[in-house]
């Protein structure tokens, strides 16, 4: 007779009804998830998981990848294989081996890939210790990927790196192949035209003078740090208020692309907002009753296009300007060099406030039914 770990599946058959975002990034992922609510003790677990890659550069790389969720917010456990990265053209064996405990909420594990070239994976198992402190295996749906791929979508797993909220990446394409481990197919993802992210490189940069250079890498790092954070978020998560005096996030989203569209008049045109400008940046910048009222129903993307079309024209003006532009000191004021990094400063300040809020914010997960896990024998 079977013995049944108690771990359930959260996603179904249907998972794919679930809206999937689309963003533009150097890697992507795929995801199955398990509940681990209900554990009383630490307990250890194993995945195992068939790869090779053909890498179209250097720096592509593939790799397994899980993460315990614990239930009072952050990581308990997380391994993607970066340090030990998968390169090898012939069929391996990997694995990956870790723990959950009584603070865990959630295990999700899949693979990742970086890069471009193709990135091949197959016969996934799940190991988990029993009470008796033995590994039993777990069952995996489409551990092997033998049901049918079509529409660049998975069955029963979801691209990303949790399974509420599926995440389509621009250049991978996700197909099945006849190149298996084990079995008839296997799941190939295809990165084709991906551009390296420069975002945590801080130095020169072309099309600009050295230190005007350095500030547009920092000023680009702190921006992509916020739309890293934000750009999952639904409406309703970008209009919660923590309390009646909160600010919410896509009126902090607002506040920052106002702040800076503030310190482009400020030193490339030694003035303040005229009457025009103040109108369409006030509220925003003062945030308050007004902001709480007006920032509502908006999509992330509505908030996101505001702010790029600021960045754009920022790096389009210090473009046109050099080193020594930077020293200078417009109205008596602090040096240009100062203002920006004041933006700069800025927005790592309002960032950390995000990210509490993001931390508050009521669950709404997707009500998919939870199904049993029976080990196999």
């Amino acid at each position: 007779m079977k013995n049944s770990i108690v771990v359930f599946l959260t996603l179904c058959s249907s998972l794919t009804v679930i809206a999937q975002q689309e963003v533009k990034r150097e890697w992507t992922a795929f995801v199955q998830t398990r509940d681990a609510s209900f554990l009383k003790k630490k307990v250890k677990f194993k995945l195992t998981a068939s790869s090779k890659v053909s890498l179209g550069d250097t720096t592509s790389w593939a790799g397994l990848w899980a993460r315990v969720d614990n239930k009072e917010g952050g990581t308990g456990f997380f391994d993607n294989m970066h340090n030990r990265p998968i390169k090898s053209s012939e069929w391996k064996t990997y694995s990956i081996e870790g723990e959950m405990n009584e603070s865990s909420d959630k295990l999700h594990f899949g693979g990742v890939c970086e890069g471009n070239g193709k990135f091949y994976f197959d016969d996934f198992v799940l190991m988990v210790e029993n009470d008796k402190g033995i590994l039993e295996k777990a069952v995996i749906e489409n551990p092997g990927f033998e049901s049918a791929i079509s529409g660049n979508e998975i069955p029963h797993w979801a691209q990303g790196i949790t399974t509420d909220q599926p995440v389509r990446v621009k250049g991978f394409s996700v197909t099945p192949s006849l190149e298996s481990g084990s079995g008839k197919y296997s799941l190939l993802i295809e990165g084709k035209g991906v551009q390296k992210d420069s975002t945590y490189y801080i130095g020169p940069r072309k099309g600009y003078t050295t230190q005007m250079g350095v500030l547009v890498s920092m000023l680009n790092n702190l921006s992509s740090r916020v739309e890293s954070r934000v750009e999952m978020l639904n409406q309703k998560e970008l209009d919660y208020l923590m309390d009646s005096k909160a600010n919410s996030i896509g009126a902090l989203i607002m506040h920052l692309a106002a702040a800076e569209a503030y310190y482009q008049v400020y030193t490339f045109e030694n003035r303040g907002f005229n009457e025009e400008e103040n109108k369409k940046w006030q509220v925003a910048l003062e945030l308050g009753d007004k902001a709480r009222k007006e920032f509502v129903g908006h999509d992330v993307g509505y908030y996101l296009e505001i702010y790029h079309q600021v960045r754009k024209k920022t790096l389009e003006e210090l473009q046109k300007r050099n080193d020594e532009w930077l020293l200078e000191a417009p109205a008596g004021g602090p040096s240009n060099y100062f203002a920006w990094f004041h933006v700069m400063e800025h927005q790592s300040s309002h960032l950390g406030q995000i990210l509490l809020l993001k931390k508050r914010l009521p669950k709404t997960e997707q009500p998919i039914p939870k199904q049993k896990i029976e080990t196999d024998h």
